[in-house]
């Protein structure tokens, strides 16, 4: 008794502390979410974050386009219970009939393309702040803490995820965002014997994540969810060891 009464006083501090530094838990309803299970070991709690920043770095056109195909079938998830999206860009260069592949109805995507990246964070602002949205999708190149923390602050009221797309940042300065993502293409994978293009496959690195510690995953989008890269060295491997390999 007095062992549960000590682990139930420590799991209700490290719960604070979590809160205290903007890490929100999350309901019974949403923490295994469908299909993000497969991340969900990762992260504090074992639940996949939302109600903050998720940043997707990308140092090159090819991280790129895999990362806005790894943030559509986040989107897959995130919107399965019908609310919408916007997506803001300056340089837009995702199609949006290419989100049916990842069982989204394009209808649900409120597409935003502006002529500066002054334009881009004030209205990256206000999309934040409107309740409802499943997600807010924002192409910030750079992106400091101050900047983030008033995103932030806008989040704790409306309780949307905010998924930032950062090609070629110019500095990768400490922010509050809850995880930093770096997403690399993988080759396709087709059913054996079969022509053309297959299920798109990823590198998800996790670059950060606050209170919790960096690892990789190989995945690959089933055509409803994403499924662990069958190979015959899959597995999830903490980063540390990814980078000395």
């Amino acid at each position: 008794m007095e062992q549960a009464a000590k682990k139930q006083v420590i799991e209700g501090l490290r719960e604070q502390i979590l809160s205290m530094q903007g890490y929100k838990a999350t309901s019974k309803n949403t923490q295994n979410i469908s299909g993000l299970e497969l991340f969900a070991a990762a992260f504090p709690g074992h639940a996949f974050p939302l109600q903050g920043i998720h940043e997707f770095i990308c140092e090159s056109r090819e991280q790129a386009a895999a990362g806005s195909g790894f943030i559509s079938g986040l989107l897959s998830s995130l919107m399965k219970d019908g609310s919408p999206c916007i997506w803001i860009s300056a340089t837009r260069k995702f199609f949006p009939p290419a989100a049916k592949r990842f069982s989204i109805q394009a209808g649900s995507m409120i597409f935003i393309d502006l002529q500066n990246e002054k334009e881009l964070l004030w209205v990256t602002e206000e999309a934040l702040k409107c309740e409802g949205l499943a997600a807010v999708v924002s192409e910030i190149p750079d992106l400091n803490f101050a900047t983030s923390r008033r995103f932030q602050l806008v989040i704790e009221k409306s309780k949307v995820t905010a998924l930032f797309l950062r090609e070629n940042p110019k500095t990768l300065s400490n922010t509050t965002c809850l995880a930093r993502w770096k997403i690399s293409p993988l080759p396709s994978v087709l059913p054996e014997g079969m022509p053309g293009v297959g299920q798109p496959s990823w590198r998800a690195e996790l670059l950060k994540v606050r209170n919790g510690q960096g690892c990789s995953f190989d995945i690959c989008w089933s055509g409803s969810t994403f499924e662990p890269l069958q190979t015959e060295n899959t597995r999830i491997l903490p980063l540390q060891e990814l980078q000395a390999g």
